[in-house]
């Protein structure tokens, strides 16, 4: 129980890392008519835990978890994540985070990588302040994935009700059936090497950058 309640405060929903801003992409395929009920957002939800989150967040968590250095991950973050928007999504709500968890978590690896930030050395990217603040909590690597992958869905869920727009409990079965793609995207990337880091489906990334031009949108990615 050492841990447990503070990985929920951590993944909670409630937490003000602002992600109810953004949609990561999806709001692209809402003005294109491609997602337009709890099916099609669903087969997207599936597609973007399977690649967006697998190949790049989650594989980064493990890294640093197996000793990879925050910098160079925070370097190689910056490097894979293509579109604009999504680089910027994820240093805001990785900003956030690391000044959430200073307060709440505080740690030394989480004030070397608040130092690196405020030099300039590194962009604050959501998913290594969230390693390392699950890290220094000794959370287990396969719960700190489950949590982190699982905190991501239920974020974008809640913004694809407000969207498309989607029932209250059409949200809940959305994450209950998300629940299986987090359990095998969590056994999955225990499987990857450096080599897969960022092997992310080019739809995916093309619907981001559109998204940036978008004529009339409610999200800021």
């Amino acid at each position: 129980m050492t841990y447990q309640l503070a990985l929920q405060q951590l993944t909670d929903s409630a937490l003000p890392t602002g992600a109810f801003a953004h949609s990561l992409g999806f709001e692209t395929y809402i003005e294109r008519g491609l997602v337009r009920d709890e099916a099609s957002f669903g087969v997207w939800l599936a597609a973007f835990i399977s690649q967006q989150l697998t190949y790049s967040d989650a594989l980064a968590i493990r890294f640093l978890y197996e000793g990879v250095t925050v910098a160079e991950l925070d370097s190689l973050l910056t490097a894979q994540l293509l579109p604009r928007q999504l680089r910027e999504a994820s240093t805001k709500m990785g900003g956030r985070l690391l000044e959430i968890g200073a307060e709440i978590f505080p740690s030394a690896e989480l004030a070397e990588y608040r130092e690196l930030l405020g030099s300039g050395r590194a962009a604050g990217h959501q998913p290594v302040a969230f390693a390392v603040v699950a890290r220094s909590l000794r959370v287990p690597l396969p719960e700190a994935l489950a949590a982190y992958l699982f905190a991501a869905v239920t974020s974008l869920t809640q913004n694809a009700v407000r969207a498309i727009p989607l029932g209250q409990n059409a949200g809940q079965r959305l994450l209950r059936n998300a629940a299986d793609d987090v359990a095998s995207a969590v056994e999955r990337v225990s499987h990857l090497t450096a080599d897969d880091f960022g092997a992310v489906s080019p739809g995916l990334e093309i619907s981001q950058m559109r998204h940036e031009r978008q004529r009339a949108r409610m999200f800021m990615s």
